[in-house]
């Protein structure tokens, strides 16, 4: 049996627990080194790299459709602290370098998060929506990803199999952040809007890139493995040259794992752990 942590134990903890997590976080980002972009900028950079959306609302969640209402509310106010945000070379992005004052005028709604590997409902939640877009157009880029945590768990199916899977980030105030930094010489610019229905990422560039980039699935494997069901995702990226859609370099950046939390189609493999 896994052993509890004291603010499971004692949840009345809790709240002094995250204000200690993070006054260290952000004490420890302004002693690290490191240049964090915050500069907005009013007007679009000249080239656009990449553009994306999804859908804002979930209708498959199992809770009251207030929460996603909820939801959306929280990703405009965190949407405002990101719009034109200019990524200088030598600069680090970070998710909540930028977002942690976002609710310092209007406080944050109840929306859905995991907690403690379950799904329930806190002040703020459902952040992840934009920072699993803000990772995607990252993906997009030259920019290198120096932080990034996929979620342990996967409580829905995607509303489209043919996603790409394992390409989610989470975020955790204190505990769990969302960092790239440029290496080039290029700056580049993030823009994120909301209309009734979607939320739309882009990416622009101060230069004209010499090539774009796809991201693919390798290897999708489940397995069964210590009572749950466990998904197993190659993610790749393709570099590809500008005008001739020559395949420049082509490599593997990680291997996504997460806990399936709904039922599979029959058709799928499970393999069983150490086959």
């Amino acid at each position: 049996m896994d052993r509890k942590r004291l603010t499971q134990r004692f949840p009345f903890l809790l709240p002094m627990r995250r204000a200690q997590r993070k006054m260290c976080f952000y004490a420890g980002m302004r002693f690290d080194g490191c240049r964090y972009a915050q500069t907005i900028g009013e007007k679009s950079l000249s080239h656009l790299l990449f553009e994306t959306d999804c859908a804002l609302y979930n209708h498959n969640t199992g809770f009251d459709m207030i929460y996603q209402e909820n939801k959306v509310f929280n990703l405009k106010l965190a949407a405002k602290t990101l719009n034109g945000l200019l990524i200088r070379p030598g600069e680090t992005f970070s998710f909540w370098w930028l977002v942690r004052h976002a609710d310092k005028d209007t406080p944050y709604k109840d929306g859905l998060t995991v907690t403690n590997g379950k799904l329930t409902t806190m002040s703020g939640g459902g952040m992840c929506q934009m920072s699993n877009l803000l990772f995607w157009m990252f993906l997009h880029t030259p920019l290198t990803i120096i932080q990034r945590r996929g979620h342990e768990v996967k409580e829905f199916p995607e509303p489209n199999s043919d996603e790409i899977k394992g390409v989610d980030a989470t975020i955790s105030e204190g505990w769990i952040d969302l960092k790239v930094r440029n290496d080039t010489d290029c700056t580049y610019q993030i823009w994120v809007t909301l209309d009734d229905e979607k939320i739309i990422g882009q990416v622009s560039a101060d230069k004209e890139p010499q090539a774009l980039y796809k991201i693919t699935n390798g290897s999708i494997q489940y397995v069964r493995e210590s009572g749950g069901i466990y998904e197993y995702a190659q993610v790749k990226r393709m570099q590809v040259a500008l005008g001739t859609g020559e395949i420049i370099d082509c490599k593997l950046l990680y291997t996504n794992k997460c806990k399936i939390c709904y039922p599979l189609p029959e058709s799928v493999d499970i393999q069983e752990e150490n086959q």
